[in-house]
């Protein structure tokens, strides 16, 4: 077993700063693999079980996004500003920086899974695999499976959140006890939440402009930029081998994930029985084992 190294950095990106951490070697033969944490506007925090990975020699990066986490936070910035273009130059950015752009592998969840298709239907010479964790191919599939969660949601609960969504407060605690019947049953289903989720979400309330701005207030009442989202119709230009995978009881239906299934040229797919949104949190040992046999083939 190699005894692990963690350092962490600050990545440059048009005057702001990205923070990163790499765990394991970087001059290993295996390949590297980049993290890339949902929201948009979370934290690596939730998706930190990945560094484990570094144990068998496999280095691993994961980075908080620019607005998020130890990054750098911009509050007075809107929604132009908060752009795909700009999450995929910043990745960009991070791999020149750590010189690994000639050669890598790239795992997204949630959105994620949407800035890594970005990235890869671009066909980066240097993507030598893709992992698409939880993820979604159109914000209107995304939209449509969250209504069908909802529908199956107590009545109760289903009318708080009709209600404070009507009003548009939100910010109502009975609003918020209501989203959290939501999260337990389709985000993540260790309850109470292990720590580094609790961190991911601690770090949103205090700074949620990116998540506000590009979602909306929660996971289902998508009201962002981001809302007409799709990349279905380019998903056939995906070169790199891509592993696909969801939970069972996941927001990120069997809908969401179809399209990658049915359109990426060289794909895999795999449900964990027992998860939600985060089978890295909820299957942790075998979600890990399938995402590093899937990685070893492409070594």
């Amino acid at each position: 077993m190699t005894e692990l190294t963690t350092v962490e950095g600050l990545s440059p990106y048009h005057g702001y700063e990205t923070w990163y951490r790499v765990t394991g070697d970087l001059t290993s033969p295996k390949l590297p693999l980049v993290v890339a944490h949902g929201g948009p506007g979370c934290t690596h925090d939730y998706v930190d079980s990945f560094k484990a990975l570094a144990a068998d020699g496999r280095p691993v990066i994961h980075y908080d996004q620019i607005g998020n986490g130890k990054s750098t936070h911009l509050p007075d910035e809107g929604g132009d500003f908060w752009t795909v273009a700009f999450f995929l130059g910043e990745l960009d950015a991070l791999l020149a920086h750590l010189g690994i752009a000639g050669r890598y592998a790239l795992l997204g969840q949630s959105w994620g899974g949407m800035l890594a298709a970005e990235h890869a239907v671009r066909r980066p010479a240097g993507l030598k695999a893709l992992v698409l964790a939880n993820s979604l191919a159109s914000m209107d599939l995304w939209v449509a499976a969250a209504a069908g969660l909802r529908a199956a949601l107590p009545a109760d609960v289903r009318d708080a959140l009709d209600r404070h969504e009507a009003d548009g407060s939100t910010d109502d605690p009975e609003y918020l006890s209501a989203t959290m019947e939501f999260y337990n049953r389709h985000v993540c289903r260790v309850v109470p939440w292990p720590d580094e989720v609790k961190r991911t979400f601690d770090w949103v309330a205090k700074d949620p402009t990116v998540y506000f701005t590009m979602n909306g207030p929660n996971e289902f009442h998508v009201v962002g930029t981001m809302r007409s989202w799709t990349i279905v119709d380019r998903l056939d230009r995906i070169a790199a081998p891509t592993l696909v995978f969801r939970g069972a009881h996941d927001e990120a239906t069997a809908e969401c994930v179809q399209p990658f299934l049915d359109r990426i040229p060289d794909v895999e797919g795999w449900v964990f029985p027992h998860s939600s949104h985060m089978p890295h949190v909820e299957e942790t040992a075998d979600c890990l084992a399938l995402v590093e046999r899937f990685l070893a083939k492409h070594d």
